[in-house]
């Protein structure tokens, strides 16, 4: 690990050494496959060495990624929000996975920052900021499902890591590579994915739960959306999804149906850089994906309030839908250089 130190390391080992004690895990607020798996994967192999772990989400989550093994209980916050507050009031130990800000937990952020006892992060996205009192960031792993398992290897937890972590860690590493296309130059990858498969694990079910596990309105949306919604700037090698809560709410839609909508423009011929802006209430979500050096994230941070990775980021507008589209198209100009220059 290039950030974290061994003492950082002995420090976590210190923490979690004692066994019986109650630990809150949180994701992020719409948490995706890299977020449930890093924390079902973790709450089974702290389960598994003693300890009473119960995983708070901020919201609800997708259906795809409701069919894990593990037998660990999930409490939706915005479902049981008195629940989860005596849960996390409880708590002796209050792990957060998945995020670098504890505002990426939605609602569950002021309870972040009451909480009196030891906070940890484990993360992988650039930039954390300090609000845990031990944080284990690492930017160059390819997901924090891939971190967890390597952390647990450190504080001696592998022997705890069964087949029920290791199906949720590999579901956080095979979603948050985009199925192994992304973020996977760092050898160390494919080492813990061999380490995870020994342990019994179905790859052929993980994928068919992941990817082929949608409703037919699901797919008529993305139909509709690459058919009527994608514009495409071959000048530019950029591309462009938007949608609005009229037409979400015309194809029924459900959390996590547009996962995966903003990588479809970069399998189109020479395009280097995709966006999707999705309406909510109250603001626009963005999301980027790009391929090759062109910085996402770097975008993302100076014009939409977000950030993330060098390919992968996400942002949001308090504009229209239709001005934040138009916004991005002509910032597109002021980036036409790099765009022509980006090798993939």
């Amino acid at each position: 690990m290039k950030n974290t130190g061994i003492e950082i390391i002995t420090s976590v080992k210190q923490l979690l050494e004692k066994a019986g004690k109650k630990i809150v895990i949180v994701p992020h607020e719409n948490p995706d496959g890299d977020a449930i798996g890093s924390a079902i994967g973790l709450a089974e192999i702290l389960v598994n060495y003693g300890h009473h772990v119960q995983v708070i989400s901020p919201n609800n989550y997708p259906g795809f990624l409701k069919w894990f093994t593990s037998e660990i209980n999930i409490v939706i916050y915005d479902n049981y929000k008195k629940k989860a507050k005596k849960i996390i009031e409880n708590a002796d130990v209050l792990i957060c996975v998945d995020f670098n800000d504890a505002k990426r937990a939605a609602r569950l952020e002021k309870h972040i920052f009451e909480f009196k006892k030891q906070k940890l992060l484990i993360d992988h996205h650039p930039n954390p900021v300090e609000f845990c009192d031990f944080t284990i960031s690492e930017p160059t792993y390819s997901s924090t499902a891939e971190l967890i398992y390597d952390v647990a290897k450190l504080i001696g937890f592998e022997k705890y890591i069964n087949r029920n972590a290791a199906e949720a860690l590999f579901t956080g590493i095979m979603t948050d590579t985009g199925s192994f296309s992304h973020n996977i130059s760092n050898p160390n990858t494919f080492s813990v994915v061999a380490e995870l498969m020994k342990l019994g694990i179905s790859t052929k079910k993980i994928q068919s739960n992941v990817y082929h596990n949608f409703s037919a309105s699901r797919m008529k949306l993305l139909g509709y959306c690459l058919n009527e919604k994608m514009e495409v700037f071959p000048e530019l090698r950029s591309a462009v999804i938007s949608i609005s809560k009229k037409e979400l709410e015309q194809f029924n839609f459900e959390p996590g149906d547009t996962e995966g909508f903003v990588n479809y423009p970069l399998s189109i011929n020479n395009i280097v850089f995709s966006a999707l802006f999705i309406e909510k209430e109250g603001l626009v979500k963005a999301s980027f994906r790009s391929n090759g050096n062109f910085a996402a994230n770097q975008f993302s941070q100076n014009h939409f309030e977000g950030g993330g990775h060098l390919n992968a980021a996400g942002g949001e507008s308090k504009m229209s839908l239709n001005k934040t589209t138009e916004t991005f198209k002509q910032l597109l100009g002021q980036y036409k250089h790099q765009l022509l220059e980006t090798i993939i």
